[in-house]
Protein backbone atom coordinates (compact mmCIF):
# COMPACT_ATOMS: atom_id res chain seq x y z
CA UNK A 1 0.00 0.00 0.00
CA UNK A 2 2.63 2.25 0.70
CA UNK A 3 5.77 2.94 -1.30
CA UNK A 4 7.76 3.69 1.73
CA UNK A 5 10.57 1.59 3.15
CA UNK A 6 8.74 0.09 6.49
CA UNK A 7 10.78 1.97 8.76
CA UNK A 8 9.60 4.93 7.32
CA UNK A 9 5.87 3.67 7.09
CA UNK A 10 6.46 2.55 10.79
CA UNK A 11 7.66 6.40 11.69
CA UNK A 12 4.22 7.50 9.89
CA UNK A 13 2.50 4.75 12.23
CA UNK A 14 3.38 6.26 15.55
CA UNK A 15 3.53 9.75 14.43
CA UNK A 16 -0.18 9.27 13.70
CA UNK A 17 -0.76 7.21 16.71
CA UNK A 18 0.53 10.10 19.05
CA UNK A 19 -1.16 13.00 17.44
CA UNK A 20 -4.97 10.81 17.01
CA UNK A 21 -4.30 9.70 20.90
CA UNK A 22 -3.74 12.83 21.86
CA UNK A 23 -6.78 14.32 20.76
CA UNK A 24 -8.94 11.46 21.93
CA UNK A 25 -9.02 12.34 25.62
CA UNK A 26 -10.22 16.16 24.54
CA UNK A 27 -12.48 14.94 21.81
CA UNK A 28 -14.25 12.52 24.33
CA UNK A 29 -14.29 15.11 27.08
CA UNK A 30 -16.02 17.61 24.85
CA UNK A 31 -18.77 15.02 23.55
CA UNK A 32 -19.76 13.47 26.69
CA UNK A 33 -20.10 17.11 28.77
CA UNK A 34 -21.31 18.78 25.57
CA UNK A 35 -20.14 21.87 26.09
CA UNK A 36 -18.49 23.70 23.50
CA UNK A 37 -18.25 27.35 24.86
CA UNK A 38 -15.38 27.33 24.75
CA UNK A 39 -14.60 26.27 20.74
CA UNK A 40 -14.08 28.89 18.15
CA UNK A 41 -16.69 27.59 15.35
CA UNK A 42 -14.91 28.86 12.64
CA UNK A 43 -11.49 27.11 13.70
CA UNK A 44 -13.31 24.00 14.16
CA UNK A 45 -14.55 24.23 10.71
CA UNK A 46 -11.35 24.86 9.21
CA UNK A 47 -10.28 21.85 11.53
CA UNK A 48 -12.57 19.85 10.27
CA UNK A 49 -12.09 20.43 6.38
CA UNK A 50 -8.36 20.16 6.65
CA UNK A 51 -8.60 16.81 8.39
CA UNK A 52 -10.84 15.49 5.83
CA UNK A 53 -8.73 16.87 2.99
CA UNK A 54 -5.49 14.80 4.51
CA UNK A 55 -7.63 11.90 4.45
CA UNK A 56 -8.84 12.21 1.00
CA UNK A 57 -5.00 12.98 0.58
CA UNK A 58 -3.79 9.82 2.24
CA UNK A 59 -6.10 7.78 -0.09
CA UNK A 60 -5.03 9.38 -2.84
CA UNK A 61 -1.34 8.92 -2.55
CA UNK A 62 -2.27 5.43 -0.62
CA UNK A 63 -0.13 6.20 2.65
CA UNK A 64 -1.91 4.59 4.82
CA UNK A 65 -0.77 6.28 8.10
CA UNK A 66 -2.32 9.47 6.68
CA UNK A 67 -5.93 7.26 5.95
CA UNK A 68 -5.41 5.73 9.08
CA UNK A 69 -5.27 8.81 11.67
CA UNK A 70 -7.38 11.70 9.60
CA UNK A 71 -10.17 8.56 9.51
CA UNK A 72 -10.69 8.57 13.18
CA UNK A 73 -9.96 12.29 14.54
CA UNK A 74 -12.18 12.75 11.35
CA UNK A 75 -15.59 11.43 13.35
CA UNK A 76 -14.82 12.56 16.70
CA UNK A 77 -13.41 16.26 15.31
CA UNK A 78 -16.99 15.90 12.83
CA UNK A 79 -19.29 15.06 16.42
CA UNK A 80 -17.55 18.11 18.48
CA UNK A 81 -18.50 20.30 14.68
CA UNK A 82 -21.89 18.98 15.13
CA UNK A 83 -22.75 19.52 18.47
CA UNK A 84 -21.14 23.22 17.81
CA UNK A 85 -23.02 24.57 15.48
CA UNK A 86 -26.08 22.81 17.24
CA UNK A 87 -25.65 24.81 20.27
CA UNK A 88 -24.40 28.09 18.09
CA UNK A 89 -27.98 27.48 16.28
CA UNK A 90 -30.04 27.00 19.59
CA UNK A 91 -28.21 30.72 20.53
CA UNK A 92 -25.69 28.76 23.47
CA UNK A 93 -22.78 29.62 21.46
Amino acid sequence: MSPHPPAIAALGYVAASLTTVSFIPQALKTIRSGDTRGISLRMYALFTAGIALWGVYGLLTGDGPLMAANVITLVTAGLIFERKLRAMLAGRR
